[in-house]
């Protein structure tokens, strides 16, 4: 520990006295902050992001270009075809929002005299600090080692959206998830109807590709589908609960005994996705500022944080 100002620091992980909305020092550190495109350069979370998108585009073309446009029902095509696509569409969306959405980063080096001077607290009261990042952790933070700073309410880094799930971005990870598990499973559903055409149909126009060519994509399909199907359905039962019991997985695993008055399920849910239940919280455009994006074009170009 090290005195300052008569308030004593403490190097440890976890149970800050400090409230969640305080934040270092500024209105000049918040609009830096405010005019970074936020990035985590990690290889393997660049690697498994860009993979994402690739399985997404794969699926979108087997669906589109094996499946639909040979199809001689119209209307089944146009139909599964926009459904498809605009599923895709969001997905994808979500994907991007969760990546470079500022999870809820505390500032690095937020543990100066001057910043103490304006927190105002009492004589020999403890505060919690990083020794990875030097900054004053709020409550319910923990520190990402890929991320290198301390986050907000973090739930876990994924890998798979390059970033970690934390207090600013968890509303665009859960809609991710949703996405990708209603895409996987309308391809299988479209998978079972081609496969039961084709052997109807003796292999003959059921495809522009090879019958052999039609049945290796299509079957790639179908594991690609039931292996994401699989995981994020799981992942968004998991987010939603944590969201209903209000604890995040990291203080699940630890078992953490909550220090902060829970919220009801309800109004969870409300905190997340903001505001009363309407279509906003399905759309993972809502709150994005293509203006900002230009600013940020015309300053200089974009900051990527570490």
């Amino acid at each position: 520990t090290m005195q300052s100002s008569g308030h004593r620091f403490r190097d440890v992980e976890h149970h800050p006295l400090l409230a969640e909305n305080d934040s270092y020092d500024s209105s000049s550190s918040e609009a830096d902050m405010a005019e970074r495109v936020w990035f985590i350069r990690d290889g393997c979370g660049m690697v498994c992001a860009i993979m994402t998108w690739l399985l997404v585009v794969y699926a979108d073309f087997v669906v589109t270009f094996v499946m639909l446009l040979p199809s001689k029902d119209f209307w089944y095509s146009v139909i599964n075809g926009v459904l498809f696509n605009c599923l895709a569409v969001l997905a994808l969306s979500s994907h991007l929002r969760t990546m470079l959405t500022d999870p809820g980063a505390v500032p690095k080096g937020n543990a100066t005299k001057e910043y103490m001077d304006n927190l105002q607290l009492k004589p020999g009261e403890v505060i919690y600090k990083c020794p990875k990042c030097c900054s004053i952790k709020p409550e319910r933070a923990h520190h990402c080692s890929i991320c290198k700073r301390c986050i907000r309410k973090m739930d876990h880094h994924c890998p798979w959206v390059n970033n970690c799930v934390g207090e600013k971005n968890q509303r665009f990870f859960v809609l991710f998830t949703m996405y990708i598990a209603l895409i996987s499973a309308h391809a299988l559903i479209l998978c079972g109807f081609q496969f039961f055409s084709c052997v109807r149909g003796q292999w003959t126009e059921c495809s522009d590709f090879s019958p052999p060519v039609t049945v290796i994509l299509m079957i790639f399909l179908c594991l690609e589908g039931f292996l994401f199907l699989t995981f994020t359905a799981v992942m968004f039962g998991t987010q939603i609960h944590s969201i209903c019991n209000d604890e995040t997985e990291i203080e699940r695993l630890k078992s953490e005994k909550p220090t902060w008055e829970r919220r009801l399920r309800w109004e969870g849910m409300k905190s997340v996705f903001g505001g009363q239940p309407s279509l906003l919280w399905i759309n993972p455009f809502a709150g994005f500022q293509i203006r900002r994006l230009l600013l940020r074009g015309k300053k200089g170009g974009p900051e990527f944080s570490v």
